[in-house]
């Protein structure tokens, strides 16, 4: 099987706590950037976790935090503001059991305390900016995302 042909949704087992990291390239023209999300979850329970520039675009968005504005294993849009098109999904990492289950609980909570929900630039915070504040809060998910993922080392100490 080709990477490109990957079974996500067969990766998920009800039984257990999951998190995953996936990436797919930014929107046109900024597709050489990455953009990454989570997908939780919470012994079947799907949800997927992610900044985008649109903001507050249903009642389960927060500025720019949304959950499920994507189906959980597609990409973003190639053009943005056109959804008839998307990237595919490319998995980074993923983590099982009680370190997911604190991922997913710290993630869940995110829309209360994530500190740049209502800011959004291209160099950030961002995308990027998001996922990497919730991985440096759980370094045992060993995911580093790579270098074109521009925003990840905006300062959240501001």
């Amino acid at each position: 099987m080709k990477k490109d042909d990957q079974n996500y949704p067969g990766l998920i087992d009800k039984e257990q706590y999951q998190v995953f990291v996936f990436v797919c390239p930014g929107n046109l023209p900024f597709n050489f950037a990455l953009h990454p999300w989570f997908v939780v979850n919470n012994r079947g329970s799907i949800s997927r976790w992610e900044v985008l520039i649109q903001k507050t675009m249903s009642d389960t968005s927060w500025g720019h935090l949304h959950r499920n504005f994507f189906p959980p294993f597609n990409g973003i849009e190639i053009i943005s503001f056109s959804r008839k098109y998307t990237w595919k999904g490319k998995l980074l990492g993923k983590i099982e059991g009680d370190v997911a289950k604190r991922i997913a609980e710290y993630i869940e909570c995110s829309p209360t305390t994530y500190p740049y929900r209502n800011k959004y630039f291209l160099s950030g915070p961002n995308s990027n900016t998001y996922v990497q504040w919730v991985l440096c809060n759980f370094p045992e998910f060993n995911v580093v995302l790579p270098w074109n993922s521009f925003g990840k080392n905006y300062n959240t100490h501001n």
